[in-house]
């Protein structure tokens, strides 16, 4: 064999050797990366485990009532670590959440959501009953209680319901007789705070309600109403026996008395009845002898 068939086995026999660790290098290369992304699935299965694990305790506690977070101020418990953390911001005075346009802060992160929209003017939650939106959810669900005649709120003295959980509040008074709202002038109490709003207009004689044919006004917007009557000359309250009309609901009243025949204004002195209060404020100084109607000439 001359020399340049001897280099040439060579180069043959080199190049099945290289060929042969480049087999070998790809196959372990090929292994490593099988190995690295079975171990990389393992680890996403195991965190994805644990996430489970600590989402399915979470969501137990629902069922278990457990709420091992406890408040070390007011002693409040949660079940879950973050409503604690939340909470904490009652005692603490802190508001992280912060409105970029006002000045105004809340502790609660829903709160500065539901805040932004007095600037944006959205109003995500639509009635599908009358078209009307919100900006709150449960603002909607309060206002689906107009379509659906719902009075969730009961009172458990009588049998009056509301829509509305404020006015079951109120309502309530009318059993208690809690009165609240104080007049800081005359020192009269109110079961409402609107009522006592109305009631500070004696004081200030402010007349808010104007009418806007003539110059009469009033601090209270039903008498406005009623007086708007003479002007129009509506009399909405109609008497079912005889179908006489009235243009206030007190005037119907006291004309149903002539049908029933109710004298409910008696006199402590003799069996004199009426069913007017004016008649018996007359019949009475038959007895007192008052004559309040003086001539001016004799």
């Amino acid at each position: 064999m001359n020399c340049t068939e001897t280099e040439l086995s060579n180069t043959i026999v080199l190049s099945a050797e290289e060929t042969t660790r480049q087999k070998e290098e790809d196959a372990e290369n090929q292994r490593n990366e099988i190995s690295f992304q079975n171990d990389e699935k393992r680890s996403i299965s195991n965190n994805l485990m644990r996430h489970l694990t600590v989402q399915t305790s979470k969501h137990q506690t629902i069922h278990t009532e457990e709420k091992p977070f406890k408040c070390d101020v007011c002693k409040k418990s949660f079940n879950l670590k973050g409503n604690l953390a939340q909470h904490m911001r009652i005692h603490t005075g802190k508001k992280p959440f912060k409105c970029d346009i006002c000045k105004y802060s809340s502790n609660w992160k829903s709160a500065l959501a539901v805040h932004m929209r007095t600037h944006t003017g959205e109003k995500p939650f639509k009635c599908d009953a009358c078209e009307r939106s919100f900006k709150q959810k449960s603002n909607l669900a309060r206002h689906m209680r107009t379509h659906t005649g719902e009075k969730p709120f009961k009172c458990d003295v009588c049998k009056y319901s509301s829509k509305w959980k404020n006015a079951l509040a109120i309502h309530m008074r009318t059993h208690t007789g809690e009165k609240p709202f104080k007049c800081d002038v005359c020192k009269k109490s109110f079961n409402h705070q609107g009522n006592l709003a109305i009631h500070m207009r004696i004081h200030t004689r402010e007349n808010p309600f104007k009418c806007d044919i003539c110059k009469y006004s009033s601090n209270w917007q039903s008498a406005l109403a009623v007086h708007k009557r003479t002007h129009t000359g509506e009399k909405p309250f109609k008497c079912d026996v005889c179908k006489k009309s009235f243009n206030l609901k007190g005037n119907l009243a006291q004309h149903m008395r002539i049908h029933t025949g109710e004298n409910p204004f008696k006199c402590d002195i003799c069996k004199y009845s009426s069913n007017w209060q004016s008649a018996l404020a007359v019949h009475k100084r038959t007895h007192t002898g008052e004559k309040p109607f003086k001539c001016d000439v004799c």
